[in-house]
């Protein structure tokens, strides 16, 4: 019995007892009590009334591998050559920088309900509500190097934002790996994250694992326990399913990084620019304990950000460099 087992039971809006419950799932009452204690912990809200049982206060989505693969075209299908759900692990970007190593890896797609120890840009902590976000890492092998990778999170960035766009959310896109939306007090919070890790040759074949958070849908608790601004795609788009997501997505995706070898970011520049968070603004750059402040221009056809400061116009490439918008 996993916890998935259990909330597909408790999902349908139905009480049900923890006898009951032991019987369909064919464990103990007392493993079933372990099992709820942890839906608790997880921050999963239940219901339970005397002499009914139990039931989720509100229904929780789980992701469906198979419906999933059923919904995408056959043309995305081909770019995959396998796709993984997991309920939970400490990355799915990890997962599939193992999958490399054991000689599988290309093509191959991860989405987990929850992560232990996902990290973003930086070594940051990502941390996730169970079943609340799509988490989805895909793996790609490239032939001509690690050059011919430049701007990759950017483009990414793009994908995500025309596939929400067609459901009315509007994202803005900040360098070089955030995706943010407008919240209710009119400040931008975090909507996804985009985290690219790359092994391999520099000028010769490497390997690529793409990974994205992004949050779906976010419980007020969560968002409290957040030090920054956060915002999730059903504040905008409250009808929009998980799984739904997870086809857009990978039917948009797949084909873009077939291509992106070959093609490299100048395709993607002038739509990344549209949607830029803070062109022409303030903000501050963060290199180590060192902050600056310049005003953002625009990137340039590598995926670099353009920058003009009190000593001029600087070219940021990435790295260790944080941006951050002021007021």
């Amino acid at each position: 019995m996993t916890i998935g087992d259990l909330i597909r039971l408790l999902s349908d809006g139905e009480f049900h007892s923890g006898e009951q419950l032991g019987e369909r799932l064919g464990v103990s009452r007392a493993a079933v009590w372990k099992q709820l204690r942890k839906l608790e912990a997880l921050g999963i809200p239940m219901e339970a009334v005397k002499g009914q049982g139990y039931r989720l206060a509100e229904p929780l989505e789980l992701l469906d591998g198979g419906a999933i693969v059923a919904g995408l075209s056959r043309e995305a299908r081909q770019y995959i050559n396998r796709l993984f759900v997991e309920e939970t692990l400490p990355s799915s970007n990890l997962f599939l920088r193992e999958r490399f190593a054991q000689g599988a890896g290309h093509g191959e797609v991860c989405l987990v309900e929850q992560q232990s120890a996902g990290k973003g840009r930086r070594g940051r902590t990502w941390v996730t509500p169970w079943g609340r976000t799509l988490m989805l890492s895909v793996g790609w092998r490239v032939e001509s190097g690690v050059a011919a990778l430049e701007g990759l999170s950017l483009a990414v960035g793009v994908v995500l934002a025309g596939v929400l766009e067609r459901h009315g959310v509007r994202p803005r896109l900040k360098w070089p790996n955030d995706v943010l939306l407008e919240t209710d007090a009119g400040e931008l919070g975090k909507l996804a994250g985009i985290l690219v890790e790359l092994s391999g040759d520099a000028a010769g074949p490497c390997e690529v694992v793409v990974g994205m958070g992004i949050n779906v849908d976010l419980p007020d608790a969560f968002r409290a326990e957040i030090e920054q601004p956060v915002t999730a795609v059903r504040d905008q788009a409250p009808t929009l399913s998980r799984n739904a997501l997870a086809v857009e997505l990978l039917e948009a995706l797949m084909p873009a990084l077939s291509a992106f070898e070959q093609e490299g970011f100048g395709t993607w520049q002038e739509a990344w620019n549209a949607r830029h968070a803070f062109a022409g603004r303030e903000v501050d750059i963060i290199r180590g304990e060192c902050r600056e402040t310049a005003v953002a221009e625009g990137v340039d056809d590598s995926g670099n950000l353009w920058v003009r400061g009190d000593a001029g116009r600087e070219r940021l490439a990435g790295g260790e460099i944080s941006l951050r918008g002021r007021g």
